[in-house]
């Protein structure tokens, strides 16, 4: 549950809708708080004038013509069929005999204040909260005026379940108001993130597909097509000139050695001539090389061969390029291990795949260092297959890391190599949705094709 409501909080719609959801609850949690107060202090000031009102005037009658007029004052108002649920009234001498009023028992004493007090008092028979005016009369009498609180509080509960309810209403509102509104931006946005993605893995002719509405995620759509057209024309461009430049070159270049080598045999052994011919064979040849692979990663980041996935066994991958690597292992001087041999299934292309693990072997051969051990296994983890190979060599360094898989990148210059190893892995693991983890073995180096595992 609580995982599932982080991933939910880190969604930007579901952060939007609910700080406006909590806004709207807010307002309206507070609109209904000062509807309650008002009527709430509406009621009560009515109470507290009509008590004042009743006081001033048992008072004028008083001075008037004293406690026999008080009293009958009071009499007229209990039976005047006004107010006469409510109305609380006692008239008592010095003695505190009861001489007129509604009230059982006389509540306890509180200062002659013109402020009202609140106390429970006997009324009829029945025990109740009334607001309490008391005067103590020149001639030691008690007149107690006051109000019978329980009509007034069951509108008040009445106005407070209203207000209640209509809280959990606007917390619910805020709860469905939130998924709704969040549903509706993940509908506008998701197709676009869908699409990115398709876009990512290569596939650039992918385009947003119009929503039919003209807001503003409409202009958005629009010109991340717009964007995506003018990316696809580079592209192109681009392709369009390496293909120029693999037609245009590699046959030059292939004329160039076919003479370089005719000349070589037509050199005898001991000619200064045939040295050189033979230096500038060697590097046309490993230019020829880095033209090639540098062809082959453009057609794999082109993600042209993604139509060709299918299951593809990387434990008999493993078992294929270790026995290919056997004699190459032992004759420098290293031990080469399979282990583990779990069963590992992606979903690739076998040649890319086992081109990828062939490049992490021999690397791995040619840097570990005489009498070193090289292991390459598979296992599954997770719903991921994973393919690695480990030495106990050198290593690289962890801030080197990185940079791994950067075309032509070399951390050692004396070994012989082109620094295009590693970008070729990098691109087959990335055509296959997959990841190149690079782990320090302590020592040595430990390399990790981890692809989503197929059936």
């Amino acid at each position: 549950m609580i995982k599932t409501l982080r991933q939910l909080w880190r969604s930007v719609g579901f952060r939007l809708a609910f700080y406006y959801g909590l806004l709207v609850a807010i307002t309206m949690l507070a609109a209904l708080a000062i509807v309650y107060m008002q009527t709430v202090g509406v009621l009560q000031q009515r109470m507290v004038r009509q008590v004042s009102a009743s006081v001033q005037q048992l008072m004028v009658r008083y001075d008037a013509r004293g406690l026999d007029g008080v009293a009958g004052e009071i009499g007229f108002a209990l039976s005047d069929g006004r107010n006469s649920d409510n109305e609380i009234y006692l008239l008592t001498d010095r003695e505190g005999r009861k001489l007129a009023g509604n009230l059982d028992q006389t509540p306890s004493l509180a200062p002659d204040a013109g402020d009202g007090v609140h106390r429970r008092v006997v009324r009829s028979g029945q025990s109740a909260i009334g607001y309490l005016v008391m005067r103590h009369l020149p001639d030691g009498a008690l007149l107690v005026v006051g109000h019978d609180l329980r009509d007034q509080e069951s509108i008040e509960s009445l106005v407070a379940s209203a207000s209640a309810a209509a809280g959990i209403v606007a917390v619910l509102l805020l709860i469905g108001g939130t998924f709704v509104f969040r549903q509706e931006l993940e509908r506008s946005v998701g197709a676009v993130r869908r699409t990115a993605a398709r876009i990512a893995a290569g596939e650039l002719q992918e385009r947003v597909a119009p929503s039919g509405q003209e807001d503003e995620f409409a202009l958005l759509e629009n010109d991340i097509n717009a964007m995506l057209d003018r990316i696809q024309s580079l592209m192109d461009g681009v392709r369009h000139v390496s293909n120029t430049i693999a037609h245009n070159l590699r046959t030059p270049l292939t004329r160039v050695l076919v003479r370089l080598r005719a000349v070589e045999q037509e050199l005898g052994a001991n000619d200064v001539q045939r040295q050189a011919v033979a230096t500038a064979i060697r590097e046309l040849d490993e230019l020829a090389v880095v033209f090639e692979k540098l062809l082959q990663i453009a057609e794999v980041e082109a993600g042209a061969r993604r139509q060709q996935f299918a299951p593809v066994a990387l434990h008999v991958i493993a078992d294929d390029v270790a026995e290919l690597y056997e004699a190459v292992a032992e004759v420098q001087g290293i031990t080469l291990l399979r282990e583990p041999v779990d069963i590992a299934v992606a979903l690739g292309d076998r040649d890319l795949l086992a081109g990828a693990a062939a490049n992490l072997l021999d690397n791995a051969l040619k840097y570990a260092g005489t009498g070193a051990t090289v292991r390459i296994g598979t296992h599954t983890v997770d719903g991921r297959a994973q393919l690695f190979v480990q030495d106990n060599g050198p290593g690289i360094p962890a801030a080197e890391f990185e940079r791994i898989g950067v075309r032509f990148h070399r951390l050692d210059r004396s070994t012989p190599g082109h620094g295009l190893g590693l970008a070729s892995v990098q691109a087959v693991v990335a055509l296959h949705g997959g990841r190149l983890q690079l782990h320090d073995a302590a020592p040595g180096l430990r390399v990790c094709i981890d692809l989503p595992a197929g059936d």
